[in-house]
């Protein structure tokens, strides 16, 4: 069905691509690099002042970083042995639907590389069987628990593995919910930077310790679905701009990256949209100034899925890896890269370094997480569900084989997934200690939230649409149910007296009688943008911030009903839940988010007590939707380019709430127990003395970045080999009269391009950045004991406020570092250590371009420890040493 659902709607994209295209055959339509570069990508409205993608030339080699030699050793000697035609098949997808994964690059068989299986998602192996659905990253968030994300992750890679997947598309922390409205925030782990950061390195540690390539994605900006790509043919309107000061990207959208590549991450996605002006695939300052210079990345960068949009451009500015590999308008043979990319190096428009460069960063990707020892080949198709069927669905004319062998990777995974899920589900009201429930009381259940889908769970390709209980959003991010625990059914397996009402509307049918407790189920959703779904396209712009299906109504027609009420709320994000929240009816709200497979008995181990509930909010929930500032709204519609300037800089979420002294309904962390915890006996240690700034970085070792020759490759390399039957719409490295082709050197290359190396930026030095941004200022120690009578864990969280004298403009508070406890028993406790590092102190100094600490000899940094940002309870200072209770919270 999968496959049926894709081609039709390849047949209606190819019905509309005809008219634009026109062309009669494949030898005329395909275009040469030159004309690819001059397309009709030139009108935008303008940028606004002050944001400029300053260009970032040449592309910085990899191979420098310590922990990378080894891998870079072999690759070298692969690379330097390969022809032109093994080195651009490398970089180069194969098309849509021309192999088995979702992204397929070409082979290097003569070295035992295989095509390399690309595959969604961030929460499951996509488009296949006999795997796990794991919790959404938003529901990890939710955990604040790193040991969970690591297992998460970890069980993850291990299907992915199973699975034959060398490069899995995930994790996801851009967005990072910036807009509340925005289609994917639910991917990511929370509109923080350190939760996010967090919460995606040990997915990455976990997913690699596998041998699995993991992705970061995407790179950036992307915080809004709608008009995120270029219509196609590129140049009609072109992606939004996303537009961001130089110090807000470090501080807050880049953050997460950093950790990621100090992770030790192997793949960066870009992303669709442009940032400050430029593509995000071919943006010279992003990709070969940011990542590659000063956070000193060493694997591959791929572009998302026809996200590429120029050819010699994207490979000046530091682009890896082309996905799907289709250029324009997918299905018809073309690309920017492939046998363009052939053409490109033997005509000299392409350094034949920077050739070697994606080649051996792609290489000493696949030996560093030692995909050279056993891996095993894909044994699933992304394309159907059959057992055979064809190789390339998208050719003309395809081979038959072998397309699903069905192997079961789940193992355990469905107790890592309901662990998540349980210690994700939020709290935020519990009137007259409402939960836990008795399994002998009288439930009348309400929405279709309850139940699973009833058309089947996997019946919505990709789930685009809203039809029982939300375990994920919508889009790419997504993966199929093996099996489905639906709420209500793990409810009557628990409770004796059941009723459900399968409606979103209160019935008229429903019965009250005295005792009764209502539980009433509502959802919010979103996803990604190639799907509408109830008028949302893919950000919730239609439903806005409420709950869908009518649910406010239902809860206030239940409320009018019966005197206790517990609301369970699966979301994509914050709702606003005013309209019911204060009804003295409503006794109990749990938040569930996304929980994947494990929905019901994740639920009802809270619900009736079996396990305390531990989760806190991953964002605050305001009041208002206007509470936020108008720049963290959708953008609509702009004739040539829709402009999205990031003017809140720094102030998004409970940051801008603070600044602005307004109040949330529930603040960013917050989470309630069925027990009580006191934090005491607080410590505060200095480590390393504080200096304005850190260390100077090393110089790279250049001795061990991979050098080869730069002298044009033999045509003959790329020549079609004798006898050779190609696939029709399949993108080879190959072309048809490579002798003819000569060096021109009459290119018109990008704006400041150079084959000059820049100097070592100063905030670089290794993975992530200099490494002295992670040296330990201050740890931290606090005493928690449970002092209530259920046993339960609680997480400790630690924020920095900046001395009150620093010139620089910061949020009142910032989170920097949390810790979960283990489940403590009733009286007893645990000691908890935190820690802060110099990046954690340090402010981005534009003019230095360098990570400053704003050090005063007379106001100490503030160091606030509580389970919330509305709940500090210690403060410790940095000049005297002291930890103190009871002083004056910072923020409302």
């Amino acid at each position: 069905m999968l496959l049926v659902a894709r081609l039709l709607a390849l047949l209606a994209f190819l019905e509309c691509c005809t008219a634009l295209v026109n062309r009669p055959n494949y030898a005329q339509i395909k275009l040469d690099t030159q004309t690819l570069q001059s397309s009709t990508i030139e009108k935008r409205d303008s940028l606004p002042a002050g944001y400029v993608a300053a260009p970032y030339y040449p592309t910085p080699k990899g191979g420098w970083v310590s922990n990378w030699t080894a891998a870079y050793e072999k690759a070298k000697v692969v690379v330097a042995n390969m022809t032109l035609a093994e080195k651009v098949n490398l970089t180069t997808g194969t098309g849509e639907l021309m192999g088995p994964c979702v992204g397929n690059t070409g082979s290097a068989l003569r070295f035992g590389i295989p095509n390399l299986c690309l595959q969604d998602s961030a929460l499951g192996v996509a488009d296949t069987d006999n795997i796990t659905a794991f919790p959404a990253g938003v529901t990890v968030g939710a955990t604040w628990n790193k040991a969970l994300a690591y297992a998460r992750g970890y069980a993850l890679g291990e299907e992915a593995r199973g699975k034959g997947v060398n490069i899995q598309l995930g994790p996801v922390v851009g967005p990072i919910g910036r807009k509340p409205r925005g289609g994917r925030g639910w991917e990511g782990f929370g509109t923080d930077p350190v939760l996010q950061a967090i919460g995606a390195s040990e997915s990455i540690k976990g997913i690699q310790a596998n041998g699995v390539i993991a992705t970061i994605k995407h790179f950036i900006g992307n915080e809004q679905e709608a008009y995120r790509m270029d219509i196609i043919p590129h140049g009609l309107m072109r992606a939004y701009s996303s537009n961001i000061d130089d110090r807000t990207l470090h501080e807050l959208y880049a953050w997460p990256f950093a950790e990621a590549i100090r992770s030790g991450v192997g793949a960066v996605m870009t992303s669709y949209n442009e940032v400050n002006g430029s593509a995000a695939s071919q943006n010279s300052y992003m990709i070969n100034g940011l990542l590659k210079d000063e956070m000193g990345f060493q694997g591959l960068v791929m572009t998302d899925w026809l996200a590429q949009i120029g050819g010699v451009s994207s490979a000046l500015a530091g682009l890896d890896m082309a996905m799907p590999g289709d250029g324009d308008i997918p299905f018809l043979g073309l690309a920017y890269w492939a046998y363009e990319l052939s053409t490109s190096i033997l005509n000299g428009t392409v350094p034949v370094d920077r050739l070697n460069d994606m080649a051996t960063r792609i290489v000493a990707t696949w030996y560093q997480m030692g995909q050279d020892q056993d891996y095993p080949l894909p044994n699933f198709s992304a394309n159907t569900a059959d057992p055979t069927g064809l190789c390339y669905p998208a050719a003309l004319f395809s081979p038959t084989c072998v397309t699903n062998e069905y192997v079961d990777v789940q193992a355990d995974h469905a107790v890592v997934a309901r662990n998540v899920s349980r210690e994700a589900i939020t709290m935020l009201k519990n009137v007259n200690n409402t939960l836990p429930l008795s399994t002998s009381a009288s439930l009348k259940i309400f929405g279709t939230d309850a139940e699973a889908n009833p058309n089947g769970v996997n019946s919505c390709n990709e789930r685009a649409c809203d039809e029982g209980t939300l375990g994920m959003g919508w889009g790419s991010g997504t993966a199929n149910y093996p099996s489905f625990d639906a709420p209500i059914d793990a409810i009557k397996r628990k409770a004796a007296n059941v009723t459900y009402y399968a409606t979103d509307t209160f019935p008229s049918s429903a019965t009250v009688v005295a005792g009764d407790i209502a539980i009433v189920f509502i959802n919010s959703d979103s996803g990604e943008n190639q799907d509408t779904v109830e008028g949302n396209d893919g950000d919730r712009s239609s439903s806005g911030l409420y709950a869908w299906h009518g649910g406010d109504a239902l809860v206030e027609a239940a409320a009018a009903k019966y005197s206790t009420v517990v609301v369970v709320v699966h979301t994509v994000g914050p709702i606003l839940v005013e309209n019911w929240i204060a009804l003295p009816s409503v006794k109990a709200v749990l938040f569930a988010y996304l929980p994947g497979q494990e929905a019901g008995d994740s639920l009802t181990d809270i619900l009736f007590g079996d396990y305390s509930p531990s989760g806190h909010l991953p964002w605050s929930i305001p009041v208002a939707e206007d509470d936020y500032p108008a720049s963290l709204s959708l953008l609509g519609f702009e004739l040539f380019q829709v402009q999205d300037t990031y003017s809140e800089g720094l102030y998004i979420d409970y940051r801008y709430l603070n600044k602005n002294n307004i109040s949330s309904r529930f603040p960013f962390g917050h989470g309630l127990s069925y027990t009580n915890f006191s934090l005491t006996s607080a410590t505060i240690t200095a480590v390393t003395p504080l200096s304005s700034l850190p260390p100077a970085r090393s110089p790279k070792p250049t001795s061990t970045i991979p050098t080869y020759s730069t002298a044009i490759p033999p045509a003959s390399e790329v020549a079609y080999p004798a006898g050779f039957n190609a696939i029709w719409r399949y993108l080879y490295p190959y072309l048809d009269d490579p002798s003819s082709i000569t060096a021109t050197g009459t290119f018109d290359y990008p704006t400041g391009y150079t084959n000059v190396s820049q100097p070592d930026p100063p905030a670089g030095g290794s993975q992530g950045g200099n490494p002295a941004l992670w040296d330990t200022m201050y740890t931290f120690s606090v005493n928690v004991t449970n002092t209530g009578s259920y046993a339960g864990k609680q997480t400790v969280m630690l924020f920095v406020q900046y001395p009150s004298d620093s010139a620089w403009d910061t949020p009142i508070i910032q989170l920097r570092d949390f810790e979960k406890t283990d489940e403590l028993a009733i009286g007893a406790s645990e000691t908890v250590s935190l820690s802060v590092t110099r990046k954690d102190l340090s402010i981005w100094d534009v003019v230095q371009q360098n990570w400053v600490i704003p050090v005063s000899s007379t106001e100490p940094f503030l160091f606030w420890i509580g389970s919330s940002s509305g709940n500090l309870t210690l403060a410790c200072e940095s000049l005297s040493g002291e930890c103190t209770d009871g002083r004056a919270s910072p923020v409302v």
